[in-house]
């Protein structure tokens, strides 16, 4: 099966993810009790799957989806602050084909760059704990084995370096820092 495919199934298992009651419960409320300049628009309240190129070189790997951003919108780093920083900086290197990122439909395309988190659900104060990122760490797994031509990963956190470190098993762990 090409790899494109398989990243295909795998989002819709990540989609179909219930392992973390505490998240489950979390993201479900977000989506029904809406932050009020949000109140008109449906949430997608579902874990937050990858995007961007399946040819990427360049993986860029974050913490978590944000309530009221890619919880609301259903796409990784859309609608919030943090995406408006990393879509920015991507658009100004060349790497994606517009600034900003607000939906799932506003024509947003990656070159040669994947993202996505450790975690795959919103967390209740953005802290997802260790054993959340551990239930999610199979999905990384099998989302990094599909994704061949990776030769560069950014970490945007300590979380998220903690997750790539122990997925690639690197020992001793080097000192993060920002």
């Amino acid at each position: 099966m090409p790899k494109h495919d398989e990243l295909d199934k795998l989002a819709i298992e990540i989609i179909d993810c219930h392992k973390c009651a505490r998240l489950v419960k979390w993201r479900e409320k977000v989506s029904v009790e809406k932050r009020a300049a949000y109140v008109t628009e449906n949430y997608w309240g579902k874990p937050i799957v990858g995007f961007g190129d399946k040819q990427a070189q360049v993986l860029v790997l974050g913490l978590a989806p944000g309530a009221h951003g890619a919880n609301r919108t259903g796409r990784v780093f859309t609608g919030d602050r943090s995406g408006d920083w990393l879509y920015r900086a991507l658009h100004k290197a060349g790497l994606a084909s517009q600034p900003e990122s607000v939906s799932v439909d506003d024509g947003l395309t990656l070159q040669n760059v994947w993202i996505t988190s450790a975690v795959r659900c919103a967390p209740p104060a953005n802290k997802p704990t260790p054993s959340e990122r551990k239930k999610c760490s199979s999905f990384l797994t099998r989302e990094l084995a599909m994704l061949t031509n990776t030769k560069v990963i950014i970490c945007l956190g300590s979380f998220s370096f903690q997750a790539i470190c122990d997925e690639l098993k690197i020992r001793p762990r080097p000192k993060f820092g920002h």
